[in-house]
């Protein structure tokens, strides 16, 4: 008959190497990134309406300002990126982060055509870009 094992001490031992376990896959996995240009990190969700005059984009963008951001269009897509901070002031403990930070950028591919940068507001987390047709 086979020697009986403690369950308490079995589950502690196989909670023990889970965890190191999981320590050995987040120093794999999570290593500084090399020195240079930082890439996105991660993409706002967006809003596309197009009527007659103008295609109008709705980028949700929760905290960030108009000096963080960069809009521009290059060969027909237009690219809204910047970057989203933390709050300042947070001396306590976190219990959830689910409002992505860091590098974000979205390309989206314009219709057919030609367009002018229109008005552009940003407000209530939203940036709202005109982009008005052309001929």
């Amino acid at each position: 008959m086979p020697p009986r094992r403690d369950p308490a001490s079995f589950m502690w031992s196989e909670a023990v190497e889970l965890l190191d376990r999981a320590e050995r896959l987040h120093r794999q996995f999570f290593r500084p990134a090399p020195p240079g240009p930082r890439r996105a990190c991660w993409t706002p969700p967006i809003d596309v309406y197009e009527t007659e005059d103008a295609v109008t984009i709705v980028v949700a963008l929760p905290g960030v300002g108009a000096e963080q951001l960069h809009v521009a269009v290059e060969d027909g897509v237009l690219v809204v990126a910047g970057e989203r901070t933390l709050p300042l002031g947070c001396d306590g403990i976190i219990h959830r982060l689910e409002i992505p930070h860091g590098r974000f950028e979205r390309r989206i591919e314009l219709p057919a055509g030609a367009f002018r940068m229109g008005p552009r507001e940003l407000s209530a987390g939203c940036l709202v870009l005109t982009l008005d047709k052309m001929g």
